[in-house]
């Protein structure tokens, strides 16, 4: 059986293991805050809103950058 926790633990890479520079980033965009991946240059899709809202509290704790600003490379 899958748990909450199991949810949450599938996506430490996001939070363990942070150096610089940063390959996943917070973002907080004009309609939502979203974990985005600088070297793919897309947002990570957490669809469950709780798991989410964890994800984004340890990778803060971990310290990972938070911005408004557009995390990425442009797009072609």
């Amino acid at each position: 059986m899958t748990t909450r926790a199991d949810g949450i633990e599938r996506y430490a890479h996001l939070w363990q293991g942070t150096s610089h520079p940063y390959r996943w980033v917070i973002w907080s965009g004009p309609e939502e805050t979203m974990v985005f991946d600088t070297k793919i240059n897309c947002p990570e899709c957490i669809d469950d809103e709780a798991i989410l809202r964890e994800v984004l509290r340890r990778m803060r704790e971990a310290g990972v950058p938070e911005s408004d600003d557009y995390p990425g490379r442009p797009c072609a």
